[in-house]
């Protein structure tokens, strides 16, 4: 019986540490774009390299 003294104030608190995290990152746009990142990686945006003023091994 006295341990669940100590574990239950000690469980309340890390389930208050948790909800403030939550609130944390909602307020601060964590989750605005959820599917940005997963179609980011669909869309190919790479420029080709300009063409090289160096030609080493033409010469």
């Amino acid at each position: 019986m006295s341990g669940l003294l100590l574990l239950i104030p000690i469980a309340l608190g890390m389930g208050l540490i948790g909800l403030i995290a939550f609130l944390w990152a909602a307020r601060s746009g964590q989750f605005d774009d959820p599917d940005g990142a997963a179609t980011r990686i669909l869309v190919d945006e790479d420029r080709p390299l300009p063409p090289s003023e160096n030609h080493d091994s033409e010469e």
